[in-house]
């Protein structure tokens, strides 16, 4: 598999009244062409900024303060998307890589009906399409989303909130794009819905072979839809990796504590528990590993007199599997007996 995305060092600071915050610390990850890829981690650990960053759509007072995000075209070559301009990145943002926002519900301009927002993303970005081929477009993905062809003269108001979901998703697919970024897209809608929503997901993938970039905080929905899955924490990505090898096999003390805190109808809920404590103030982070506080190992002295903190992910030898924490050999052998 080729690579679509490369992500080399990215950092994205906010500029607070007490200091600098680094809400992505020099993340580095490759997305492959066609796959799917999870992002998981709890509130604030990073996923969505991380998302903004490759969108370009990072504002003020934040601002990405270094890195390189390589985008490999078709043709074979490839472009730095971080010194394009902003007019330049235009030509790229929704034609080549698209997203479906957080809380999507609300992107839709309640004013106008759902055929107009197709009108107007094609006018947008110089699409070049007739008002005629663009509703045409539409009323295919509309099939594709699984949402009646009237949905196109409804106004906003008058749809559920799966229903905006699905016309959003199906907004992001106008201009027939590479990459597909996805931030918390089953927020707020309710638990058939979501499956609902990833089913649908699926068969686009499917069907068309679009790469995907999903961030969630659900541990317990992604595993069904990711090919590979990041696992973020205060800003860094703690472990990567084929989603069954993260899963089944989890190489990092805080990939094992998301695992286990998910309720299971095969097992006794007594085997499940939260991770204790916070995630730290990214204002106030001590040395080492970030994790350090909450973890097990360092309670049960695994890392006394040793810095359990690598500088840069650790490719386990022989896999495909990356992780943050020295003391990988230990968590998998807990994970083994859980």
């Amino acid at each position: 598999m080729e690579p679509i995305i490369e992500i080399r060092g990215l950092s994205v600071d906010f500029k607070t009244n007490s200091g600098t915050l680094r809400a992505v610390d020099h993340v580095s990850m490759d997305i492959m062409r066609g796959e799917i890829v999870g992002i998981i981690g709890e509130s604030g650990s990073g996923k969505t900024t991380l998302a903004s960053g490759i969108l370009r759509t990072i504002r003020a007072p934040g601002r990405i303060a270094e890195g390189q995000i390589l985008y490999h075209r078709k043709d074979g070559s490839q472009i730095d998307l971080l010194k394009l301009t902003e007019k330049e990145y235009n030509q790229y943002r929704w034609a080549d890589i698209t997203t479906v926002f957080q809380a999507a519900q609300n992107v839709l301009n309640p004013t106008l009906r759902v055929k107009d927002h197709f009108w107007e993303t094609a006018a947008a970005h110089n699409a070049g399409m007739s008002k005629e081929q663009v509703l045409a477009r539409a009323k295919e993905l509309c099939a594709k989303v699984r949402l009646e062809e009237r949905v196109l003269d409804s106004y906003p108001h008058q749809l559920s909130g799966g229903m905006k979901q699905r016309v959003i998703i199906a907004l992001s697919l106008l201009l027939s794009p590479e990459l597909l970024i996805l931030d918390e897209p089953t927020t707020a809608l309710d638990v058939i819905t979501q499956w609902y929503i990833l089913d649908i997901l699926r068969k686009i993938h499917e069907e068309s072979g679009i790469t995907m970039v999903f961030c969630t905080h659900d541990v317990s929905i992604i595993g069904s839809v990711v090919d590979r899955i990041a696992v973020m924490y205060a800003g860094q990505i703690v472990e990567y990796g084929k989603v069954d090898d993260v899963f089944l096999d989890p190489a990092h003390p805080y990939s094992r504590g998301l695992i286990k805190a998910v309720p299971s109808l095969r097992d006794d809920i007594s085997k499940r528990a939260a991770i204790p404590g916070y995630p730290p103030n990214l204002l106030e982070l001590e040395p080492g590993c970030r994790f350090g506080p909450r973890c097990f190992l360092k309670k049960e002295g695994v890392c006394d007199g040793i810095d359990g903190n690598l500088s840069e992910l650790l490719k386990l030898q022989g896999t495909e599997q990356y992780t943050l924490c020295s003391h990988w050999k230990k968590v998998k052998e807990l994970a083994a007996a859980d």
